[in-house]
């Protein structure tokens, strides 16, 4: 969601790739990273109640190094309030163009666009639910991870995580706790998603988010980026990845743990 006019604009130059990108995606997600200083005060301009968030635990699997990170793996599992647990095995970035047909046409799979204000990201992910329980087992030790994941996203880990590291090499990253909120803003006539991502060392990350369908993505990019200026949200602020931060800080931790 970019906006004003010192907002990060993508530049003319990345621009036909961010076309290309689109017109062979499943999805586009627009999103927007509000600096925590704005965080309470944005909550209050777009009408949000924090008491109807629901709550998720999310957990990476990784190297203490961030292996996977590095080669663009990510594989993540979260415990979802009144829904239950589910995962994923993503891969970023990708040319959808390049992706075989046997793995587009799988169930489960997406592409998608991340745009957010000067930047995107085209992502391949490999999602599944799971029994409810069973991500908590495997944070446990009480069952290995491998059987947490499908068949599907056991081939697709195999086919783009270096090959020296194993499903049961990664060690658990996490949690960290979200609180998801889907609303409705008044003057905007989609669903847009507020997460909070609380970090253990107190920090947080707000992100806004509303996803579309490709054809429909500069409409709703200037429909949201009208509605958030006009409530004086910071459009212009340094846009920050949560699975980065979230990744970056365990992986400390577990390197000094080690």
């Amino acid at each position: 969601m970019a906006g004003a006019a010192t907002t990060p604009r993508i530049s003319d130059k990345d621009m036909p790739e961010l076309l290309a990108l689109i017109r062979d995606s499943d999805s586009v997600e627009l999103k927007l990273t509000v600096p925590e200083s704005d965080q309470r005060s944005t909550v209050e301009a777009l009408g949000m109640d924090p008491i109807e968030a629901q709550i998720r635990q999310v957990f990476f699997f990784d190297t203490a190094d961030l292996a996977l990170h590095h080669s663009g793996v990510v594989v993540r599992a979260r415990r979802v309030q009144r829904k239950g647990d589910d995962t994923v095995v993503k891969l970023r970035p990708v040319v959808p163009a390049e992706l075989p047909a046997s793995v587009r046409g799988t169930a489960g799979f997406g592409v998608e666009v991340d745009a957010m204000p000067g930047g995107f990201v085209c992502s391949g992910s490999m999602k599944a639910a799971v029994t409810t329980g069973r991500v908590k087992e495997v944070v446990l030790g009480q069952r290995p991870l491998r059987k947490l994941l499908s068949k599907e996203q056991r081939a697709f880990y195999a086919a783009h995580a270096p090959a020296e590291v194993a499903l049961d090499d990664l060690v658990t990253l996490g949690p960290i706790f979200v609180l998801k909120l889907r609303f409705r803003p008044e003057g905007f006539d989609r669903s847009m998603v507020a997460e909070v991502w609380l970090y253990p060392d107190d920090s947080r990350i707000l992100e806004l988010s509303t996803k579309c369908a490709p054809a429909d993505t500069f409409q709703v990019a200037a429909e949201a980026r009208a509605l958030l200026a006009a409530h004086g949200v910071d459009l212009s602020g340094e846009q920050t990845t949560k699975t980065k931060k979230a990744l970056t800080y365990f992986s400390a931790r577990a390197q000094r743990a080690s």
